[in-house]
C-alpha cells in the first residue's frame, strides 16, 4: 500500500519564522539523511516522522542527529554550522566528542 512506509517532515527555520518544508513523497531514511549533509535544508530545527498506515509519529530529531554524526565522523563531510548547532543541539555534545564508556 502507497501509505505503509516512513514519511518525514522537516521543521526548518526561515527569516520569517519556522515552517514543515515538504520532503518527496518517496523519500528513505537514508535518503533523507543524504539531503541533510548534502545541505538540502538550511536551519534544521526538528525532524518528524510518521507511518499513516502503522498509526504513529514522533519527533526522529536525535535519532538523525546521531546518523548524522556517525556519517560525519565516517566519511570526514564538512557541515554547515547551522547543521552542526542541529546535531549538537539533539545529542547534547560537541560534534566529534567521544562519549565516556563505563
Amino acid at each position: 500500500m502507497f501509505l505503509d512506509k516512513d514519511f518525514y517532515l522537516i521543521l526548518e527555520d526561515f527569516r520569517a519564522g519556522p515552517s514543515f518544508r515538504e520532503t518527496d513523497e518517496g523519500i528513505t531514511y537514508i535518503k533523507l539523511i543524504d539531503d541533510l549533509l548534502t545541505g538540502q535544508y538550511d536551519n534544521v530545527l526538528r525532524v518528524v516522522a510518521f507511518n499513516p498506515v502503522e498509526g504513529w509519529s514522533r519527533d526522529a530529531s536525535e535519532d538523525v542527529a546521531n546518523a548524522l554524526e556517525q556519517h560525519i565522523a565516517a566519511e570526514g563531510r564538512e557541515i554547515s554550522e547551522p547543521m552542526r548547532d542541529f546535531i549538537e543541539g539533539q545529542t547534547g555534545r560537541k560534534l566529534g566528542q567521544q562519549l565516556v564508556l563505563l
